[in-house]
């Protein structure tokens, strides 16, 4: 399995950004898939963004499209997620998952998790 280490959250007030960097280990990520999801209290968690390690194909929720990025730096095995433009419903936990079969809309799936980190965005 990947080790996966996030880090980056915080609080930040409506309309500013963030990035969230999410450091992997263990596994050369060659065949992997890195996504973000994340989770609001009392809610599911939820499919953000994945990008697919070779190559560097990306999917976006449509709830983060065109605010959000992701990307990676191969040297550093580091994903990133940039966030602009942040509304107080992106307030959650955001977790980095990794997974060898692809990218995935259900956090099932995923075989690899962070331990998240907190994101808080005030009105």
């Amino acid at each position: 399995q990947v080790q996966l280490v996030e880090s980056g959250g915080g609080l930040v007030q409506a309309g500013g950004s963030l990035r969230l960097s999410c450091a992997a280990s263990g596994r050369t990520l060659a065949t992997y898939a890195m996504g973000w999801f994340r989770q609001a209290p009392g809610q599911e968690r939820e499919f953000a963004l994945a990008i697919i390690w070779s190559g560097g194909n990306t999917y976006y929720a449509d709830s983060v499209k065109g605010r959000f990025t992701i990307s990676k730096d191969n040297a550093k095995n580091t994903v990133y997620l940039q966030m602009n433009s942040l509304k107080p419903e992106d307030t959650a936990v955001y977790y980095c998952a990794a997974d060898s079969r692809g990218t995935h809309y259900s956090p099932r799936y995923w075989g690899s998790w962070g331990q998240g980190t907190q994101v808080t965005v005030s009105s």
